[in-house]
């Protein structure tokens, strides 16, 4: 049983305006700066801590990510955007929840940089090697080789429904009428791109757990895409559709319909 708040409804909001800010800045990232792409999730946060003001944009972000991660979990746990228990609502919701885990992973690397006093230190274990890091400690347990060739897989599922939703439109039933008219574009190039890089993401995790290649073979977001900066065109259009996408969250900041919380509200409008 969740009551649904109206704080938490913001901070949703505020969880888009985030993503809003990763996106579009890895996608341009990618695009103009090879040497901090190379860097992979650490550059985007690096690039976004040298914006004036980026200090306060990481720590909006680190609380945005958190929440919106959080609001991910709801689906695979309380079925909140009603996807169902049949075998399409339970791969739906996985990927849901595989979406919760990487966001959570992206707000921990956000938290690293927001912490770096004037003179550059983290405040925190440094911004490095925090997925590899806890990846080993998974690899370490029983069945942790298990847990993450499944955490692979369901990023796989998240994939193919990111390309799904991109062709076909089918977000815009959660979006409100009153978005603007370029948001079908926009998020169709934008979920077509993040599958490829959820695509790139699983199959590094996959192959850590079920291939033993390593921990520190393992892809986070900005990893992934810097994988792709020898594919000519693919990595081009890509970090092009990254930015748009970033563009998309930011719609999804103002028009995204966010589902009643509380489990007496029936079937979420956008589903009615």
């Amino acid at each position: 049983m969740v009551d649904k708040s109206e704080k938490f409804s913001w901070l949703v909001r505020v969880g888009y305006f985030s993503r809003a800010i990763l996106y579009f800045v890895l996608g341009l990232v990618a695009l103009t700066s090879a040497s901090k792409i190379a860097e992979g999730t650490n550059g985007i946060f690096r690039a976004i801590n040298d914006f004036p003001g980026g200090n306060v944009i990481l720590w909006i972000m680190v609380v945005g990510l958190v929440a919106y991660a959080l609001f991910r979990f709801c689906s695979p746990l309380f079925d909140i955007e009603n996807q169902g228990s049949d075998g399409k609502g339970w791969a739906k919701r996985i990927g849901h929840a595989g979406s919760g885990i990487a966001h959570i992973a992206l707000a921990y690397s956000a938290y690293q940089f927001a912490g770096r006093d004037s003179s550059g230190t983290s405040s925190g274990s440094g911004g490095g090697g925090g997925a590899q890091e806890a990846a080993s400690g998974v690899l370490s347990m029983e069945f942790g080789g298990a847990l993450l060739g499944i955490l692979g897989l369901a990023f796989f599922i998240a994939a193919i429904f990111q390309v799904k939703k991109g062709i076909t439109g089918e977000f815009m039933n959660r979006i409100s009428g009153q978005a603007p008219s370029a948001t079908r574009w926009l998020g169709g190039a934008g979920y077509v791109a993040r599958g490829v890089v959820y695509t790139v993401i699983g199959w590094s995790l996959f192959k850590a757990g079920f291939m033993s290649s390593g921990a520190e073979q393992i892809k986070t977001l900005g990893d992934a895409v810097a994988s792709l900066a020898g594919e000519g065109f693919i990595f081009t259009l890509t970090a092009i559709g990254l930015m748009l996408f970033g563009l998309f969250s930011l719609v999804l900041a103002r028009y995204r319909i966010i589902p009643e919380l509380d489990s007496d509200a029936g079937v979420p409008k956008f589903r009615a």
